[in-house]
């Protein structure tokens, strides 16, 4: 019976509309969640008659759930410290390995780390991402998972170059000296102090000698490495010649000279020789020696070797870059998360666990980087939270259980009227 049926059909699509919203309750401190609701539209309608001018007359036959849309509304980001907690402020997912070959995608970025080293979600899934070489992230790459060098040492690295900047006073008296001392790196990640030591030779004319200790070579013998440097009349570095070579301008210019090579043969600890390039000039492109009438110092030495190092921690940049840090103080890119995102959010298959699924109606992932693509922006140690509204839902709550009591007043009342009619027939 019809009287019967239309307020059924509202009594099952408002306990939906409660389900939708106990739903959002439950899970208003669960991770990144987000709210739903349950939109209603008519069923069709059945012409009894018509009116005198033609107009049809329709009965309706209630009511059912037209869609659970999805609100994927930013939620508040919090700030957790954890480095294994990754939050997305903007739109799209993190995209994670299913283990069958496939993606699934999440806003969750509540991640952990499993023994290996591998980053994965709470419920055990992989997260993907572009892999690094040598700590080089190449983006054009297939996807992997994200492996976090837990356990793991990074090798040496011999120094290779090495950068002064140094003042030497043009006051100083003829052969007065000015050593500077600069800690070096060879193949095995064993440090040797280099002494640098500047003679002051004639007018705007300096030798220098580069040295390391007699203890480090296997002959007991050190041989420094000697030449001149010259210097123009505004105290700039013009030119260097090396102990049996030939003076060559200083700059960058072609047959120009832009560092002095060093090299050490015979080391103590049996490592590669250690050869290196002096370099003479700034990053801008300018002499970093200079001679002028003030205290000779030396104001920065850099070189880019360093010892082995064990792995201590590793961070999640604004950009996604997953960057290791070792003991050495080297730190070191080890990949970079990929974010994903699709044309039709709503047609998204919700799987649990916070995570989701592509389907014909949502169409593929196009997957890219964080602040590429439209894509969000990542906050390391944070938390993206449920943008459940309590008091919206309270409100929606209420609405929806008036319309299911209205429903069911409506079935009693055709049950009252129901029984009249069988008193009248008996």
């Amino acid at each position: 019976m019809a009287s019967f049926y239309i307020p059924l059909t509202g009594l099952q699509s408002d306990t939906t509309a409660l389900n939708t919203i106990a739903n959002n309750l439950a899970n208003m401190n669960t991770t990144a969640y987000k709210s739903q609701t349950t939109n209603f539209s008519d069923l069709f309608y059945q012409q009894i008659g018509a009116t005198g001018g033609g107009d049809p007359i329709q009965v309706g036959a209630g009511v059912k759930v037209a869609s659970n849309s999805t609100s994927f509304t930013q939620g508040s980001i919090n700030s957790t410290g954890n480095a294994t907690d990754v939050a997305l402020n903007g739109n799209g997912f993190f995209v994670l390995s299913n283990g069958q070959g496939g993606n699934e995608f999440s806003r969750a970025g509540n991640f952990s780390l499993e023994s290996n080293g591998n980053l994965i979600t709470s419920s055990g899934l992989g997260v993907m991402g572009y892999p690094a070489i040598n700590g080089v992230v190449n983006t054009n790459a297939p996807l992997s998972e994200i492996t976090i060098p837990i356990g793991e040492v990074q090798q040496p690295n011999a120094t290779s170059t090495l950068n002064m900047t140094a003042n030497l006073n043009a006051a100083s008296a003829s052969g007065a000296t000015f050593p500077a001392q600069v800690t070096l790196y060879d193949s095995l990640g064993e440090s040797h102090v280099a002494t640098v030591t500047y003679t002051q030779t004639g007018t705007n004319t300096w030798g220098y000698s580069v040295a390391l200790p007699p203890a480090d070579f296997t002959s007991g013998v050190s041989t420094p490495i000697t030449g001149s440097m010259n210097f123009d009349a505004s105290g700039n570095l013009a030119s260097v010649t090396p102990t049996g070579g030939v003076s060559t301008t200083v700059g960058s210019a072609a047959g120009d000279i832009s560092s002095i090579p060093l090299a050490f043969t015979g080391l103590a600890d049996g490592a590669s020789n250690l050869s290196m390039g002096w370099n003479l000039l700034s990053a801008s492109g300018k002499p970093s020696i200079s001679q002028v009438s003030t205290t000779s110092a030396v104001s920065a030495t850099t070189q880019n070797g360093y010892a082995s190092g064990q792995y201590q921690s590793f961070a999640i940049g604004s950009d996604g870059t997953v960057t290791a840090t070792y003991s050495n103080g080297q730190k070191q890119n080890v990949g970079q998360l990929a974010l994903a995102n699709v044309a039709n959010v709503q047609g998204l298959q919700m799987l649990g666990d916070g995570d989701y699924a592509t389907t014909l109606a949502s169409g593929t992932a196009a997957i890219s980087t964080s602040g590429t693509s439209g894509l969000a922006k990542i906050q390391g140690g944070s938390l993206e939270a449920s943008n459940v509204n309590i008091s919206a839902e309270f409100s929606a709550l209420i609405i929806a259980q008036r319309a299911f009591e209205a429903n069911s007043k409506t079935i009693t009342t055709f049950d009252t009227v129901t029984q009249e009619t069988i008193n009248m027939i008996h």
